[in-house]
């Protein structure tokens, strides 16, 4: 399927903080600190890194190449990458790849719930109401009932599928506003943290480290999933994206760029929320009710706090927005590329129809909950590894070197799909293995 000139990204910080604005979402504001805080700060912040590196250079680049040499999403790229083999090979690729594809449309779903959450928060944080009320009972009064916010869940996603009416040209423009706006607000609210008494607890946490947790083999399991997931390298979403990009750039460059900046969102969500939690002895790995409980607790106490709850939740209905934005990019463009005569606007429509007529059911949390953990337990881990698998072992490897090195001046070889091949491919199976067998959901 070939791409009109506007379905390409028209800049390369474009498509960076597009890719970035999928990246950063609630993983890295509610996740990354309640890891951080559960497995020895500092030791942990090692291990992820580690991980960080080495997804973004081998994994992520791996799926922008792809995308980009099939100039498609998900099922026309495992399909191709199949096919490299045989022709019979590549239809069995594309049915391989709607399970990571329904994976990416099953987490819209859900998060589409929680961003209407919190433009819920943001909204009550404008009347001001947000600032008088039990925050506990205010959480539960909506999260526990059924259709509770219906109103702002229609919001969310109809706001949503209008950025992408244009393709990557509306998704660029947007995200261009949006990541700049987040990383700005988040900056703003880790200096007002750090003018609280106790905040300098948190910040020693972060700094020092229990050692021995580095011998623990689930510090580093749940360092290798939080940066899996942070970096969306889910064997679906990033490769629309790559389908978007411009072949004189480098991919490889392109993935770290990303993956820095989403870096750098996870620490400054830290350094909101840990030295915070540490300053009026709250839980760090509270989860989604640090969002809606503990930080409108603190928020109620400091002067001023009705501007920065303002601040917060317009930074976190931007990067949910943006996350949210990559899901249905995935899926749409799948479904454009799989049914050539279905619009793009009548695409539109049925993620909307899909996403409301699911979401609804799962407003109480409750629900949404079990749904969000079968997701994360199941789908997304053996996408992650059937990805992983076809890029690094269906595919012909000097058909992926060619694309990963278009744009490079020193280029990548048997190292790096070595790499990719016998590390990237095990850590993949590993967590999708630990968390089947543990049942444990990142």
């Amino acid at each position: 399927m070939e791409h009109k000139k506007n379905t390409y990204f028209f800049s390369r910080w474009g498509f960076i903080l597009s890719a970035v604005g999928s990246a950063v979402g609630m993983a890295n504001v509610w996740g990354f600190p309640a890891k951080m805080g559960a497995n020895g700060g500092g030791a942990f912040l090692i291990a992820y890194l580690f991980f960080i590196a080495l997804f973004s250079v081998v994994g992520l680049s791996a799926e922008y190449a792809v995308g980009r040499r099939s100039g498609t999403g998900t099922l026309g790229s495992y399909q191709k990458a199949w096919e490299s083999r045989s022709e019979q090979l590549g239809k069995a690729g594309r049915l391989v790849g709607w399970l990571p594809l329904a994976g990416s449309m099953c987490i819209a779903i859900g998060y589409a719930v929680i961003i209407a959450y919190i433009l819920k928060a943001l909204f009550q944080s404008l009347s001001g109401e947000l600032m008088r009320v039990d925050t506990g009972a205010w959480f539960e009064s909506f999260s526990t009932t059924e259709y509770s916010v219906v109103v702002y869940h229609i919001i969310v996603v109809v706001i949503t599928l209008l950025t992408l009416l244009l393709g990557a040209k509306s998704i660029e423009k947007s995200n261009k506003i949006m990541m700049p706006v987040f990383f700005g607000i988040f900056v703003i609210l880790a200096v007002r943290v750090a003018m609280m008494p106790g905040a300098v607890q948190g910040y020693k946490f972060m700094l020092t480290s229990d050692w021995t947790k580095l011998k623990d083999p689930m510090t580093w399991i749940w360092a290798m999933g939080q940066a899996f997931f942070s970096l969306s390298v889910t064997g679906s979403g990033m490769i629309v994206y790559g389908a978007y990009l411009d072949e004189k750039e480098n991919v490889v460059q392109m993935a770290i760029r990303t993956a820095i900046f989403d870096t750098i969102a996870a620490l400054v969500a830290a350094l909101v929320i840990i030295p915070a939690c540490f300053a009026y002895g709250l839980d760090v790995g509270a989860g989604p009710s640090l969002l809606f409980v503990t930080l409108p607790r603190i928020l109620q106490d400091i002067p001023a706090g009705r501007i920065f709850a303002i601040i917060l939740y317009t930074a976190m209905v931007f990067a949910g927005i943006s996350s949210l934005q990559n899901m249905f990019e995935a899926v749409g463009e799948s479904l454009q590329h799989r049914f050539p005569k279905l619009t793009r606007g009548w695409v539109l429509v049925i993620l909307a129809a899909v996403c409301l007529g699911f979401g609804l059911t799962m407003e109480p949390i409750f629900n949404w909950g079990p749904w969000m953990d079968i997701v994360s337990i199941y789908i997304i881990p053996i996408g992650a590894t059937l990805g992983a698998i076809s890029w690094f072992w269906l595919m012909k490897k000097e058909e992926l070197l060619e694309e990963i090195n278009k744009g490079t001046k020193k280029p990548h070889g048997a190292l790096w799909h070595g790499t990719g091949r016998y590390v990237y491919v095990v850590c993949a199976l590993i967590l999708c293995l630990v968390a089947l067998g543990m049942k444990v959901a990142f």
